[in-house]
């Protein structure tokens, strides 16, 4: 369908044709029953600034989704929290799974959650996702609050599992340090947490100096490294030692190994973005 009327289009549109394209597009294929109620429209879509694809979109979940049960031990009957849970990609697969638990989505971009809340809620009950007004040069320029200051709006100790993906790759050191610490004070005793980053350590800081690595964080900041200095939260690296330290800080106990990723080409990474599972004692 969508090639079908893509023939009738001109080769080039302008921002509002475009989002009333995707918007029919959408529209239609949902009618007709050949487009997923799940997956978003492509005007939602924010992940790496780069057009929807859909079989992506399923991959990427179920790579997750592999991840939180087999490396975090999340188990059907308990409670979720995915911090940074955009358009569903990581609530789609466990809507399959969390049976007798629950998932709690939060994000900072308004429109994702709102078409999140219209449409897993009705369909999942015990799915609910929740807007936080935080300021992101990046991704919510015009955000009310600060993420150093926020505070999550759910109570201490009420999660099984919290996670977070591709979310302290766009943070900076207050920001994280903060977010990190609300991370534990939501979790419950003996609950784990699975959050992605770019570590920088001996072997990722050779493979950026050989220009291997694709994000060369050229320029320092204090506490981490930054692609860009304009818009520093487009994507942010930090030091192995400082999220280590970050942890102990806070109490975290670190389930080794540490999964790192492919990002800067190393050859036998597990995911894309490192991967830190971690517990909180009891």
């Amino acid at each position: 369908m969508r090639q079908n009327i893509a023939r009738l289009l001109p080769g080039k549109l302008t921002a509002p044709a475009r989002r009333l394209y995707q918007y029919l597009e959408y529209g239609i294929g949902q009618r007709i029953g050949r487009r997923d109620p799940l997956i978003p429209p492509e005007s939602l879509h924010s992940v790496s600034g780069k057009p929807l694809d859909v079989k992506d979109f399923r991959k990427v979940g179920k790579e997750f989704f592999r991840y939180f049960v087999n490396l975090g031990g999340i188990q059907p009957h308990q409670k979720v929290l995915d911090v940074g849970s955009g358009t569903g990609r990581m609530a789609l697969p466990l809507t399959r799974y969390l049976k007798n638990g629950s998932y709690e989505g939060m994000d900072i971009v308004a429109p994702s959650i709102e078409w999140c809340q219209k449409t897993y809620t009705p369909r999942y009950p015990n799915f609910h996702f929740h807007f936080g007004d935080i300021y992101n040069k990046m991704y919510n320029p015009a955000g009310k609050y600060k993420a150093s200051e926020y505070r999550f709006p759910f109570g201490t100790s009420s999660f099984d599992f919290v996670f977070l993906t591709s979310v302290f790759t766009h943070m900076l050191p207050e920001d994280l340090d903060n977010y990190l610490s609300e991370v534990v004070r939501v979790l419950k005793p003996e609950g784990r947490c699975l959050i992605t980053y770019f570590l920088l350590n001996p072997e990722s800081l050779g493979l950026i100096e050989a220009k291997l690595s694709r994000p060369q964080f050229k320029y320092a900041l204090p506490g981490c490294r930054v692609g860009r200095t304009n818009v520093p939260e487009a994507v942010v690296a930090y030091d192995e030692s400082t999220i280590r330290g970050l942890y102990q800080k806070y109490g975290l106990k670190l389930l080794e190994p540490i999964y790192f990723g492919k990002w800067c080409e190393r050859k036998n990474g597990l995911s894309y973005q490192d991967m830190i599972v971690a517990t909180k004692p009891r």
